[in-house]
């Protein structure tokens, strides 16, 4: 018998985004936000619960958790858990990315960190949009820090729904390159979306990613101390 939660015993739930739906135009139309966000991610989260139903020890772990340790879980949900749990975690980053009031340049730490590793914030966005646009199939673009002491940025890409801590990365930007994302507005021209995305990049949650992860260097602290956290 298939077990099957109640909403009161599902650990996972949809995050409400942090603004409305047509918050991001002209840039990101507000049907595809409300498909993304209320069809695409909302599965993502049912599946994730269905997956873990039978399991009661496995139920409140965080999905970042479930992701980086796939290897833990029973045999027969790593496959769903690996697609679902990161479908949850990088869809909860990503709205996150984005903001209403977003766009510009990053400033401070993050804005030098940039400057140093990529020459210029203008090559970044060339380098960023270029990885984007040449990975085949469905995944994500990454602005994300390597972990080891004084670790730098780069600009990298996963498949699927990985996370970059999967990759020994810390992630502070993301976009989606699945098709649903952009689909609606721009067909297959994946690189016009990539361009048109810059103006609703929230830097300010960036920035605040970016000295989040300076607790990675820290020999004092856990390994992961932000798996504590939901994204």
């Amino acid at each position: 018998m298939i077990e099957v939660l109640t909403p009161v015993e599902q650990k996972h739930h949809l995050p409400a985004l942090p603004y409305p739906h047509a918050a991001l135009e002209p840039y990101i139309d507000a049907r595809t936000m409300q498909l993304h966000h209320g069809e695409h991610h909302a599965r993502y989260v049912a599946e994730l619960n269905g997956a873990l139903a039978p399991f009661p020890d496995l139920r409140s772990k965080s999905a970042l958790w479930l992701l980086l340790n796939l290897r833990k879980l029973p045999a027969e949900i790593r496959v769903a858990v690996h697609a679902s749990a990161g479908g949850h975690v990088n869809h909860g980053l990503l709205w996150q990315a984005m903001s209403p009031t977003g766009g510009g340049v990053p400033l401070g730490p993050l804005g030098d960190a940039i400057a140093r590793d990529f020459g210029s914030f203008n090559q970044f966005k060339a380098r960023f949009d270029e990885a984007g646009a040449g990975l085949r199939g469905s995944g994500w673009v990454w602005l994300a820090r390597a972990l080891e002491k004084g670790g730098g940025l780069e600009v990298l890409t996963t498949q699927g729904h990985d996370h970059p801590l999967m990759h020994g990365r810390f992630p502070l930007l993301v976009n989606d390159l699945w098709e649903h994302a952009y689909y609606l507005k721009h067909e297959n021209r994946r690189s016009e979306y990539l361009a048109g995305w810059w103006p609703v990049v929230n830097w300010p949650e960036a920035a605040r990613r970016y000295e989040r992860s300076e607790h990675s260097t820290d020999e004092k602290s856990p390994r992961f101390p932000w798996t504590k956290q939901p994204f």
